[in-house]
């Protein structure tokens, strides 16, 4: 499940309490993720701030999109799992298939935003560094305001913080994943294999 130790729950002093019961409260159950935060709780309470003031001011389709993109870039198979769910469960309209959003997002249907979307998240990723003035000004024709371009920026690089350390510790995914369809099980596995029962 992870390369480190992580308080298990009989043992677990309040803080780490409150995250597990939090965690609970939100999935229905003790997440991975969860466990390899037990270690530093305050930590987890701050990316839950900071992602959920990301999220505040972002249409959550979008969010997820960006997300999505950002996690199959990084190579995680946890966050591409997580966030391709919740963008099939909440947010996909009839037609769309995450599948093919999560296999080529270039080539799956989505509108020219949606994609230039994915597309400057994936350079978040990349390449930072690299985007020149000329990428924004693309995305500002497609109607983004540059606030909205700014919460893109910012959802795929936080997902660098938490992806990252998620797969430096070695946590894998959720087992629940394994239930999904095999091929899009597929599409979002990509880094990192699904947790054993």
């Amino acid at each position: 499940m992870t390369f480190i130790e992580t308080v298990p729950e009989e043992a677990a002093p309040e803080a780490v309490g409150q995250l597990y019961e939090a965690v609970r409260g939100t999935y229905g159950y003790l997440t991975n993720f969860a466990a390899a935060f037990s270690l530093r709780p305050e930590v987890f309470g701050a990316w839950m701030k900071l992602n959920g003031a990301i999220k505040a001011n972002m249409d959550l389709r979008r969010y997820e999109l960006a997300t999505l993109a950002a996690a199959r870039r990084l190579r995680s198979s946890y966050c591409a799992l997580a966030h391709g769910t919740v963008l099939a469960d909440r947010y996909l309209q009839p037609g769309e298939e995450l599948g093919a959003i999560a296999s080529d997002h270039r080539a799956a249907g989505l509108d020219a935003v949606d994609v230039a979307v994915m597309d400057f998240a994936e350079r978040v990723v990349d390449d930072a560094s690299a985007i020149t003035a000329a990428d924004l000004e693309h995305l500002r024709s497609l109607g983004l305001s540059d606030a909205e371009i700014f919460d893109v920026a910012l959802a795929a690089a936080a997902r660098c913080f938490f992806s990252k350390t998620l797969d430096a510790l070695g946590v894998q995914p959720d087992n629940r994943y394994a239930e999904l369809e095999p091929g899009l099980r597929e599409a979002l596995v990509v880094g990192r294999p699904i947790a054993e029962a």
